[in-house]
């Protein structure tokens, strides 16, 4: 079998969940003996679509006119489109149509979990809709047993924190409904923790609010911009402890990640993690912003690993070798619509 991965606006993307997804894809492919982008569109049996720009829709147009068949990758929905970007509350529902015009191109569509399914389920779509996990290469994301306390030292001078504090990371675009406000103030209100935050997003895009709280931002908290996977892996291992107060995702590729990692890993309790992320299992939960300065106590100051050990065999069910069956047995069903 043959697919046809379209990379179109892949450097828009790249820095995101989306544009890690597309990789992901590739390798779960690879890794079932799949032919990927070897042999050209008009060779392809299958074609990938992971964005909604316009060139993606022309390229959908344009396979669907070749006879071939579309599988387009619902990563986002109205939901997640609110309290991302400037304008982006204003604009949810013309995206929302867009979307459900783009997804509809598709003979099928993959959306990561049974939540983000059901979501554009209920926005009427009338193709197929598969829910399957984005995947992680669980091999490259591990706990690195072979890092020592020289190159943690190393890692926390690059980053001016101090080596008697516990540090607590997250990662994500500054949007608000990644919960970057409210991880500020929760570093303001905790000065005995240091806090770091990896990602970037270009200030043109953040809203105003936002990007005076970053300038506000408390002596405790750095901001350590975009970092490669390399640079990623070394904090999820040399972090104490990782903290995703996002309020809306379709999975959330960082979470797997640092669950790989065996980090203790503290998560918002949205529906998103229904079913697979379970408090005090794999993860901590909190519902509000209020009960987490007790939540990281108990967890920093916790010596039981039976939590992060668990977290890093639900990641390993979301491996690609995993991951890419599942997708192998969705290729099967589109090919014979």
């Amino acid at each position: 079998m043959k697919t046809f991965v379209y990379m179109g606006g892949i450097n828009l993307t790249k820095k995101s969940g989306v544009g890690k997804a597309v990789y992901h894809q590739i390798s779960m492919l690879e890794k079932q003996g799949i032919s990927v982008n070897k042999s050209g569109l008009k060779q392809s049996d299958i074609v990938h679509i992971n964005t909604v720009f316009p060139d993606s829709v022309f390229m959908a147009v344009r396979a669907k006119a070749l006879g071939k068949k579309v599988l387009y990758y619902g990563h986002s929905t109205m939901e997640d489109f609110k309290n991302s970007f400037v304008g982006s509350n204003f604009l949810a529902p013309v995206f929302k149509q867009w979307i459900v015009f783009c997804y509809g191109l598709g003979d099928a569509v993959i959306t990561p979990t049974e939540y983000s399914k059901s979501l554009l389920e209920g926005y009427n779509i009338k193709k197929p809709v598969y829910a399957l996990s984005n995947g992680i290469d669980t091999y490259y994301w591990r706990k690195e047993k072979e890092l020592n306390l020289i190159q943690k030292k190393e890692f926390l001078k690059k980053y001016n924190l101090p080596d008697d504090k516990k540090v607590i990371m997250s990662v994500g675009h500054y949007m608000e409904r990644k919960g970057i406000t409210e991880f500020i103030e929760l570093a303001r209100n905790n000065p005995d923790y240091s806090f770091i935050w990896f990602g970037y997003t270009p200030s043109v895009l953040v809203p105003a609010r936002v990007r005076k709280e970053i300038r506000q931002s408390p002596e405790n908290l750095i901001f350590a911009g975009f970092v490669d996977s390399a640079e990623l892996k070394k904090a999820y291992n040399f972090c104490d402890l990782f903290l995703f107060m996002s309020h809306e995702e379709t999975e959330g590729i960082v979470v797997l990640e640092a669950m790989a990692c065996e980090i203790p890993v503290i998560v918002r309790d949205i529906p998103v993690y229904n079913g697979w992320l379970v408090n005090g299992k794999n993860v901590f939960k909190f519902k509000q912003n209020d009960e987490l300065p007790g939540i990281l106590k108990q967890v920093l100051n916790s010596t039981d690993k039976s939590i992060v050990k668990e977290a890093g065999k639900t990641a390993l069910e979301r491996d690609f070798s995993r991951t890419g069956q599942r997708l192998s047995a969705i290729y099967d069903i589109i090919k014979a619509i």
